[in-house]
């Protein structure tokens, strides 16, 4: 049997891929937003592919990298440690646009020494980056992590970049209706929400008593209950017009 054979809990894989790009292509609204899409993307690579964690990356106007969406915490701080040390995954496909995969992380030969050690001790042995391409324009890149050491299907490889791909055309497609000042705005804007959920998840939670992955999960619980987007909720608990106390029970 391949991997692509396997079903996950009771649903075919193909069924929860078919799914998945069902759930993308609707948020696709004319004021979507960039980092609820690319969170949905994430949580579904681990859900469809069973991979052990995923998150994406986005260019900002000055052409740098910057952590737009994480299916983990752990994920997230991986993703910063990725940034900060300047090595990894992301970046060589970024730069080179082109998948980029190391099976065992725990080789000597490894080509990202430090980014490896830092991997290693989350408790991930192998990744895969695929780039959000679209012809000869990358605007970012996607991680995905295993617990376990060796490559990953060819089939979901593939599964991985039809999700990255159907991201990559919403956000370019979106960007070549608006002008050239407001796609800036609109990026920016983007990155600034990343901002502000940060900022309200360290609210939520201190105050609730949560780790930051569970006050994750809340205030986008909330958003989803009440349709309002994501950045939304963020900033009304920020300027304190809701209570951290009334986002509800966490799933």
């Amino acid at each position: 049997m391949t991997n692509a054979d396997v079903t996950r809990g009771s649903v075919p894989r193909e069924a929860l891929l078919a799914r998945t790009l069902v759930e993308l292509a609707d948020t696709l609204v004319a004021d979507f937003d960039v980092v609820e899409l690319l969170t949905r993307l994430a949580d579904r690579c681990v859900e469809v592919l069973g991979v052990g964690a995923a998150g994406l990356m986005l260019a900002g106007p000055d052409g740098e990298l910057r952590v737009m969406a994480s299916s983990s915490e752990a994920m997230r701080v991986l993703e910063l440690f990725e940034l900060q040390a300047k090595e990894g995954p992301c970046l060589d496909c970024y730069r080179s646009g082109v998948p980029v995969m190391q099976a065992d992380l725990a080789t000597p030969t490894s080509r990202w020494p430090r980014f490896a050690a830092e991997t290693l001790a989350a408790g991930f042995r192998s990744v895969q980056a695929l780039p959000m391409r679209l012809r000869g324009t990358v605007i970012g890149a996607l991680n995905l992590f295993q617990l376990d050491s060796g490559e990953m299907p060819k089939a979901d490889v593939d599964s991985a970049q039809a999700l990255a791909d159907v991201a990559t055309i919403a956000i370019l497609q979106h960007r070549a209706s608006l002008e050239a000042q407001v796609l800036s705005q609109q990026l920016r804007h983007a990155l600034n929400s990343r901002i502000v959920i940060e900022q309200a998840k360290g609210i939520v939670a201190e105050r609730a008593a949560l780790d930051m992955e569970r006050a994750f999960t809340a205030l986008r619980s909330y958003a989803r209950n009440h349709n309002l987007r994501l950045v939304d909720v963020a900033g009304a608990v920020i300027d304190g017009s809701l209570a951290p106390s009334t986002l509800g029970p966490v799933p």
